[in-house]
């Protein structure tokens, strides 16, 4: 342990982890936020806890299981002259479900009386149930991520946790901010439809790179931001 603390290079790929694992939760912490405001507002915080403590737990569990992971990648049968894996399936469904789910809320959004949201409103199994559906997925994609980049396990687990950690701290203003904002909810949700469709075409072994994704994400952040801003100044106005 002392040897890795007094490495240099185990701190630099440290510190990249915990980057690339924040980044790459966004999306995790979004859908989590999105999917407990069908709850009761009393309930919406311990569903958010308990998303994010059930991702901690499956990714610190998956890298303990790293043998497992490599053999994901191992085709167990072919279809179309392509070679399919478990994980191709795992990415498949998981980006299916967050395409449906994302499209269900912007259909709610747009479409649905307040009325009919209320009636419509998830129990906590159900709502904790397709949080840890998707917690598997992310949690997959990170795992791989964190192999790709570290090589020691320790290093790994202490990048998850701290990412996780901030992520519990940041999950709190993000749902409130994405509340009180429709328009940046539906541009959360079209985010999330955006990450559903990377997790699909990985699934069929066309790889978007994220970084492509995150730079429309935050251009398009950006301009909400001016339209934010814009519509606080006119308010300032009318007030005055």
């Amino acid at each position: 342990m002392a040897e890795l603390l007094s490495d240099p290079a185990v701190w630099a790929s440290f510190l990249t982890l915990v980057v690339l694992e924040i980044v790459l939760g966004v999306d995790n912490v979004i859908f989590i936020s999105i999917t407990a405001s069908r709850l009761p507002p009393e309930q919406r915080r311990s569903a958010r806890l308990f998303g994010l403590t059930g991702a901690l737990v499956m990714r610190v569990g998956l890298l303990f299981s790293i043998a497992w992971i490599a053999s994901l990648t191992t085709p167990i049968f072919s279809a179309f002259g392509q070679d399919v894996s478990w994980r191709d399936l795992i990415l498949l469904a998981g980006g299916l479900f967050l395409i449906y789910k994302a499209a269900t809320e912007i259909f709610t959004e747009v479409e649905g009386e307040e009325e009919d949201r209320q009636l419509a409103a998830a129990g906590f199994a159900t709502v904790i149930v397709q949080i840890i559906i998707l917690d598997l997925v992310f949690s997959l994609d990170s795992v791989i991520t964190a192999v790709g980049i570290a090589e020691h396990l320790e290093v790994m687990i202490a990048a998850v946790v701290i990412a996780i950690l901030v992520m519990m701290v940041a999950a709190e203003p993000i749902a409130k901010f994405v509340e009180e904002h429709p328009s940046t909810k539906m541009l959360a949700l079209a985010f999330l439809v955006m990450v559903g469709m990377a997790l699909v075409a990985d699934g069929f072994h066309v790889h978007v790179e994220r970084g492509f994704i995150y730079a429309a994400m935050v251009f398009a952040g950006a301009v909400e931001a001016l339209n934010l801003v814009r519509a606080s100044r006119r308010r300032a106005r009318v007030q005055s």
